[in-house]
């Protein structure tokens, strides 16, 4: 299975790649969005270093809507997704194929993004350890839910508006508990910040778990 899911992950990295839809299009998007955010609040430095953890997440979240229908989008022509059905390759190993890649690329965005979040919001980073650990739980939680719901609105007109109304309700939780934690990461009490990092594991494994369980039929029915 793991196997399989690296031929799935391998295949959308190179497309993307390929295609450089993600730093031609995602990344500007989402250093726009910084900065735009950076603008709104400057009349108050102190409010925006305060609210810089919840700032830099939703615009993780909105750049990883773009990544998840990206990553369905690319399966739309030429009937991929039946191609992709008929491989004989596992449900399972094609939900975490497509989650893996998914990861990697919202994980390359953030490390941007913390950059210009330094930058942009003067805010120091105290607790390397607790964000490294809340980013690497929060981004599988992401990716593992948009892959469920991409495959449940990739065979519909209206995908585009849809996966965010599907979406966003499910990742209200992830998105708190990453911003609880980054808060304690990004000030002096880092210890604050593990149980909401414990929150997010079982968040995540929750949002794999069922993946692995119900991508294949979700597949065939998309």
């Amino acid at each position: 299975m793991l196997r399989d899911a690296a031929l799935v992950a391998g295949k959308d990295l190179r497309i993307e790649l390929r295609s450089k839809v993600a730093t031609n299009q995602v990344l500007p998007f989402s250093i726009l969005v910084l900065i735009l955010f950076a603008f709104a609040l400057d009349a108050d430095r102190g409010l925006l270093s305060s609210v810089a953890a919840g700032l830099f997440w939703v615009t993780v979240l909105f750049s990883g809507l773009l990544a998840i229908q990206r990553s369905f989008a690319i399966e739309s022509g030429d009937d991929a997704r039946d191609a992709l059905r008929l491989s004989g390759l596992d449900g399972a190993s094609v939900f975490l194929g497509k989650a893996a890649a998914v990861t990697v690329q919202l994980l390359a965005l953030e490390v941007l993004l913390a950059v210009g979040a330094v930058v942009l919001y003067d805010v120091s980073l105290t607790g390397a350890a607790l964000l490294t650990a809340t980013c690497l739980l929060a981004t599988a939680g992401i990716a593992a839910a948009g892959v469920i719901y991409g495959a449940v609105a990739a065979g519909l007109r209206v995908r585009e508006t849809l996966l965010p109304l599907l979406l966003l309700p499910v990742l209200a939780p992830v998105l708190l508990a990453a911003a609880r934690a980054s808060e304690a990461a990004l000030g002096a009490t880092s210890a604050d910040g593990w149980p909401w990092v414990r929150l997010l594991a079982v968040f995540s494994a929750v949002y794999l778990a069922f993946g692995v369980a119900a991508f294949g039929p979700l597949l065939e029915e998309a």
